[in-house]
């Protein structure tokens, strides 16, 4: 029978349950996402961050309350990536600060945490939003404190608290009308409630594996985890489209899924009448190519050996460990150089970018620091604070380029406390370029922060990708392998054409004093097609300068902005 309090070892396990069955989750909790984007990434952002933590945990040798507490805090601070892993890490410093000075914990000390957590993560937030894991966490909390100190088995209080959490979570829809149009509900409050029905499940006495693909348990070995070459299940990226003899049924496509999934990960296969375009993480690379002939021809095959990049990737980190303890440090910086030796200057740049024309643009306005990362991959807090460690200056300013990463830019600047780290809260890319563009020398950090904010205001953006699955969302029918343009409040466009969405997002974004038309092409937008298009907004918007930059970002054929 289970306990009436917690030890930490049984906290600890607790922990290590919820997580695993967050990972186990994650890829379902990414189809809560609103958007129907290939970048839907709730459930992958909060397993991350919670595995940054089990890595923490699963070092410890001695478990007490206080070191499980601070394993916890610390290591899901540092790893919080995108809004929902920031706001879950928050969660979790707030809890453990309501039970670290306890060597148990029972229904009133995890009650006052619960509520000590709910404060912590509000706080964080500039801007709480009603119907999200916020919400869930907060019933849960309210919920605990109402049953605390009935007499009852400690168990049954988690399974109070735990249906109470899963009912307000289903009343999400309710709150937030765009949950309700596409039929979900928060994906974030769904990845919390994942996290505790493990945990409950362990307190339980229910056998629970806790071997994980994304941060397997391990003692500290001097390789990071997940970094291991055992940790690469499947070996080779493998990416190509059919030329289809004929239009697939659905059935056909949810077949060759499914066949995927028997001989890979990791994938994703984006289908319209003409072609299908897929991705798959496989160790025979032949198979998937041979089943995929039986639908037509391949073109625009691509085949990465993985493990064979980890390998290049422990040889340059075992080198640039060697300079370090030599003294001769001359590591990369992410994309851009590292500048740590130079003399201490007044002001420093960081932003947040991804495709290597992007890149260039930034080397090109002397940003000294460039992460990595974005849409497909939102870094971490502690991304930012590796970045800021290797950014000379006694004021630093972040670009996040991104609205799910600005909470991780802010978490890591809550963290800084010998440098001034200045946020500022661009949404794209496009508004980071602005805001650098418009920094002034002669002017105080104060004036330029205050300039660079008002400016990305006058930025408007439009992303164009494509649609993951079916949806209905504000008054639009949206189906599988849709051309969408995604803009700052909104989906502008929908249609069959990149440049046809294109050009319709360019006439919702106008506005009357509009002077700058800027398209930057990723890589699956040629050069060509970008000029092309180009060429017809330049003819209707005669006005306006119409500029072409290689942005060479992934997942977003092209992303324009308006300004």
């Amino acid at each position: 029978m289970a306990a009436n309090t917690i030890d930490a070892r049984l906290l600890a396990r607790m922990f290590l349950a919820g997580a695993k069955n967050l990972e186990a989750k994650k890829e379902w909790i990414n189809e809560l996402n609103v958007f129907p984007v290939p970048d839907g990434d709730t459930g992958t952002n909060m397993t991350m961050t919670i595995m940054s933590a089990v890595k923490e945990v699963s070092a410890l040798e001695n478990v007490t309350m206080k070191e499980l507490s601070k394993a916890v805090s610390s290591g899901s601070l540092r790893g919080a990536r995108g809004n929902s892993g920031v706001i879950l890490s928050q969660l979790l410093r707030g809890f453990t600060k309501g039970i670290r000075d306890f060597d148990q914990v029972d229904a009133p000390i995890l009650a006052a945490a619960m509520e000590r957590a709910v404060e912590t993560a509000y706080k964080a937030v500039m801007k709480p939003k009603e119907g999200t894991i916020l919400t869930v966490a907060r019933g849960m909390a309210e919920k605990a404190s109402e049953i605390a100190e009935e007499e009852m088995e400690l168990s049954e209080f988690m399974k109070q608290v735990l249906e109470h959490g899963n009912y307000v979570l289903a009343q999400t829809p309710e709150m937030l009308p765009v949950l309700k149009e596409a039929g979900v509900v928060d994906s974030g409050g769904q990845g919390l409630m994942a996290v505790l029905e493990g945990a409950y499940d362990a307190f339980m006495g229910k056998e629970i594996s806790l071997d994980f693909e994304a941060a397997p348990v391990q003692k500290k070995t001097g390789i990071p985890a997940g970094e291991q070459e055992a940790d690469i299940r499947f070996g080779y990226c493998t990416e190509f489209i059919i030329l289809l003899n004929r239009a697939v049924t659905r059935t056909e496509e949810l077949d060759f899924k499914s066949y995927l999934a028997s001989v890979g990960d990791s994938i994703v296969v984006v289908a319209d009448e003409s072609v299908i375009k897929v991705h798959v993480h496989t160790n025979d690379p032949g198979l998937v190519l041979q089943r995929a002939l039986t639908y037509g021809a391949l073109s625009r095959i691509k085949i990465d050996n993985m493990r064979e990049e980890h390998h290049e990737k422990v040889i340059r980190d075992a080198e640039k460990l060697a300079q370090q303890g030599s003294g001769d440090v001359k590591s990369e910086a992410a994309v851009a150089p590292e500048r740590a030796e130079e003399p201490e200057k007044e002001v420093g740049f960081i932003a947040v970018s991804i495709g290597e024309g992007f890149a260039e643009i930034f080397r090109g306005l002397d940003v000294d620091c460039l992460i990595e990362g974005g849409q497909t991959m939102n870094p971490s807090t502690e991304d930012m604070l590796n970045a800021i460690a290797r950014v000379n200056a006694k004021n630093i300013f972040i670009y996040p380029n991104n609205k799910n990463i600005i909470l991780a830019a802010n978490q890591a600047k809550d963290m800084t406390k010998d440098k001034n780290i200045i946020v500022i809260p661009t949404r794209t890319v496009p508004q980071g370029i602005t805001a650098v563009i418009n920094y002034a020398p002669e002017k105080s950090v104060e004036e330029n922060a205050k300039v660079m904010e008002e400016m990305i205001q006058s930025v408007r953006t439009g992303q164009i990708t494509y649609a993951v699955r079916d949806t209905h969302i504000e008054d639009r029918e949206i189906h599988q392998g849709d051309i969408m343009a995604i803009g700052d409040h909104g989906i502008l466009a929908v249609g069959t054409d990149v440049a046809d969405v294109a050009k319709e997002a360019v006439d919702v974004m106008m506005e009357d004093g509009a002077e700058l038309i800027s398209i930057y092409y990723g890589e699956d937008f040629s050069e060509e097609e970008a000029e092309a298009l180009a060429g017809e907004i330049s003819e209707k918007y005669s006005d306006c300068d119409v500029e072409v930059n290689a942005g060479g970002q992934p997942i977003y054929y092209c992303i324009i902005s308006v300004e």
